[in-house]
């Protein structure tokens, strides 16, 4: 999967708030929401880039464009945690739970949640 700017993530993350599909102008109100004020130009360039890198596609109704995405917002942050966790821990997930934990980034609830999640998860099997 190919890795989106943080700018083109900025525009996935308005099109997966919409549902995975959003018009042009549902866009541009995100990004204004969000206190963004990007030049048409600049986001099409960037819906552009999306397209080709296979993470959503552009279709005309009318003369209004929708775009959808192909990448699940899930799916990509899977893809994205495992770079991460390849990248900078050396695919070591005990290495990323225990710099979490000593930075404090881990709060108890958390890890007591994690647990029960997990515990759901074995008995699911």
């Amino acid at each position: 999967m190919q890795q989106a700017s943080d700018y083109e993530l900025e525009l996935m993350k308005i099109i997966w708030a919409n549902g995975g599909v959003a018009l042009y102008a549902e866009i541009v109100a995100g990004l204004e929401a969000k206190g963004n004020s990007w030049t048409k130009n600049t986001i099409i360039t960037l819906l552009s880039r999306l397209n080709e890198k296979g993470m959503l596609t552009a279709s005309k109704s009318g003369r209004r464009n929708t775009y959808t995405a192909i990448v699940a917002e899930s799916e990509y942050q899977a893809d994205q945690t495992m770079r991460f966790l390849d990248k900078i821990f050396e695919g070591d997930t005990k290495g990323l739970i225990s710099t979490l934990i000593q930075k404090d980034l881990l709060s108890s609830k958390d890890y007591d949640e994690l647990k029960m999640h997990w515990k759901d998860g074995e008995q699911a099997k």
